[in-house]
Parts: C-alpha cells; structure tokens; sequence
C-alpha cells in the first residue's frame, strides 16, 4: 500500500548513512558509527519506530570493539549478503538473474549516474544497493523518492527474506521502503539453493547431468530433429 504524501521530506544524508551501514562492516565504518547515528537524528527524515530500529544496528556493530567481535559482524555481513540470492544487495540479480538482459541493465544504469556526474570507481558494480543509495542521495527529495519507489519491490523482497534470517539488517531496508513512500509487506521468499548442490558435479558416467539425462538405468529421452542444412534426397536419386 503507498503511503506518498505530496511533500516528501529531504532525506540526502539520511540516503547516505543507508549506504553506509549496508557496506561492508570493517574498523573504518564502525569508527564513524556515532556520526552516522547523529546525522540520522539530525535530519529526522525517518519515523521515530524506524531511527529506533537503526540506532540499535548501529548500537550492535559499535559492539564489536575486540578482535574477535569484531570478525564476528564481518563473518555476519559476508554469510547474510554475499551467500544467496535472496539478500544479494546488487538489485539486479533479484530481477534479471544470470539472464543476458543484466548486462543492458547495467550500462543504462551506470550512465544514468554518469549523467548526473557520478563515475563508478574501479570493481564497483552499478546495480550494488550503497551505489544506487549514493546516486540516489543527490537528487532532489521528490525525484529521489519516485527513484526509490521504482524499486520498492525488490526492497520489500530484500526486507522479508532479511526478516526470516531475524537480522537487524532488515530495518535498512524497512527504512528504505519508507522513504520510498511504501508500507512494508510480506512477499514469498524463494529458498536459496544451497551452495553445494548448485555446484554438483555428476558422477563419472552416471548421467550427464544430475538435473537433465537421467542415470544409466533409467529411461534416455530421445529427440530426432531435422537438420536444416541437409537437402531432401529427390526421388531416383541416391545419397
């Protein structure tokens, strides 16, 4: 359901301390952690039950002050973010997968930054959440926030599958919706397929695939298929 009211709040800072806390967790962010959390205060652009959610976010990454806490939170990030589709924070492996429209999308996207005179840095990835929040922090509040609710819905999916893992990262997201001017909503979640069985290799001679030709034992599908290149034999005529 949206929520757009027709005066939405400037909220550039508030963009950018988004992009911040969904980056990767090392010392030199949680240094600035009490900034960020003061920015977010200051500009207020967020509702009292959303900033509380993310003040206790930032309160658990501050807490990370040993070694060993601190490998803990990374471990964290990299196991939630960068293991699984479902949380992939690059947006458009929620909508085009491995298809060959992704690579179209990207170039669109990296030059709509470009116009706006934003140049990705070397291995940065156009589609990549904090990149977008960061393009997205330069516009103006009413064209930022259409810019957020295009895509509210892979928001809202990121959000539900974060929900299920019961991690505080899902208020980044919760807040993100809200800037966007949607009600957050419960979406089905597609279980990721787990590492080891997408990258199973079939045993030696025991099928070509263990998701196409079946075992040796079992039926073999046969499809005959004409091959355009030969000519039909005229009659009379042998090949």
């Amino acid at each position: 359901m949206s929520i757009l009211s027709p005066t939405p709040k400037p909220a550039s800072k508030t963009l950018r301390v988004l992009a911040r806390l969904l980056s990767y967790p090392d010392a030199t962010l949680r240094k600035h952690l009490p900034e960020l959390s003061a920015a977010l205060e200051k500009e207020a652009a967020l509702s009292p039950v959303r900033l509380a959610e993310l003040k206790d976010l930032i309160q658990w990454m501050s807490a990370g002050a040993s070694l060993q806490q601190s490998l803990g939170i990374e471990e964290a990030y990299v196991e939630l973010f960068d293991r699984g589709r479902a949380t992939s924070l690059h947006l458009f492996e929620h909508v085009h997968g491995d298809s060959r429209d992704r690579g179209p999308a990207m170039i669109d996207l990296a030059q709509t930054f470009e116009k706006a005179g934003l140049y990705l840095a070397p291995g940065e990835m156009p589609d990549y959440l904090p990149v977008v929040l960061e393009y997205t922090s330069t516009q103006p509040p009413k064209e930022a926030r259409a810019f957020l609710n295009e895509m509210a819905h892979i928001f809202n999916a990121i959000f539900a599958a974060l929900q299920l893992r019961d991690t505080r990262y899902a208020s980044v997201l919760g807040a993100l919706l809200e800037l966007a001017g949607e009600k957050a909503k419960p979406v089905k979640v597609t279980p990721d397929e787990p590492i080891d069985d997408s990258w199973e290799e079939p045993a030696v001679f025991d099928g070509c695939s263990t998701k196409g030709q079946a075992n040796p034992n079992q039926p073999q599908p046969i499809h005959i298929v004409r091959n355009p290149n030969l000519s039909t034999p005229k009659p009379g005529v042998t090949v």
